[in-house]
């Protein structure tokens, strides 16, 4: 992960824009959904949002009463959610690397950024790893992933990029995606996914896409009157837990817990 590139791009971008408009929107509801659905199982659930960003879960989920602590590498992110919320315990740090905080600690773990930034595997296992260990054993570790053929086909088929891709070496025979150290994201497929999992030895509760067909559709999606926008979201609840599905998102969200 090149940190200083992610730094010099986090303090242009705006995260929270990104989910307020209605493809975030339906990623957003979706994600909160399945955080509520496990929340309300809990007795006191204490939670941590590491790669907080500048605070699109934790805030909310803080003013609800949770006991939420975030972590956060971009330093701008970090005090952008303290000025926002001070209910929200915030930390400087990185998700490779939680020494601050205890094992078996937390009864949900947030993992949603920080596993689109690590860009080699290696990095990814540490996060993994280091989420598995501050999990409480009956508790869960969810995590966002960026899926590559989202990226194949909207950047290098839409935006007609893969001639030139493929010349500079950045996708492989199978069209997988290769970043180099300098990129900002690193895109997965399902068997890597999987491989992250069986690496680390968690067991997947559930897997599922967390827009579906949303961000190829986004022109359509805008024109929706209300309705019609509710109407969608029905309907991609009752999909997103679809096999055949998941792939093609743009984003998939796994939920694990610690092998017995």
């Amino acid at each position: 992960m090149n940190e200083k590139n992610l730094i010099n791009y986090y303090n242009k971008f705006n995260e929270d824009k990104r989910l307020t408009r209605r493809h975030g929107i339906i990623e957003y509801k979706t994600t909160m959904k399945y955080i509520h659905d496990y929340l309300n199982t809990m007795d006191n659930p204490k939670i941590i949002d590491i790669g907080a960003g500048t605070g699109a879960y934790s805030i909310p989920l803080a003013e609800e009463g949770f006991d939420v602590t975030a972590v956060e590498l971009i330093k701008h992110n970090l005090m952008t959610l303290k000025r926002k919320n001070t209910k929200v315990k915030s930390y400087l740090g990185n998700a490779t690397d939680l020494h601050n905080f205890k094992d078996n600690s937390f009864n949900i773990v947030l993992l949603f950024g920080p596993m689109y930034h690590l860009i080699t595997e290696e990095e990814k296992i540490k996060a993994l790893k280091e989420a598995k260990r501050i999990v409480k054993k009956s508790g869960l570790i969810l995590i966002s992933y960026y899926m590559n053929e989202y990226a194949i086909i909207t950047h290098g088929f839409i935006e007609n990029t893969i001639k030139e891709d493929i010349k500079n070496n950045l996708v492989d025979s199978s069209f997988h995606i290769t970043p180099k150290e300098t990129d900002l994201y690193s895109m997965v497929r399902l068997e890597d996914i999987n491989r992250y999992k069986d690496t680390v030895n968690l067991k997947r509760i559930k897997i599922l896409a967390q827009d579906g067909p949303t961000d190829y559709l986004r022109k359509v999606i805008n024109k929706m009157d209300d309705e019609t926008f509710d109407i969608y979201f029905k309907y991609h609840l009752s999909i997103c837990e679809r096999e055949e599905l998941l792939g093609a998102s743009s984003h998939v969200l796994d939920i694990l817990q610690k092998n017995k």
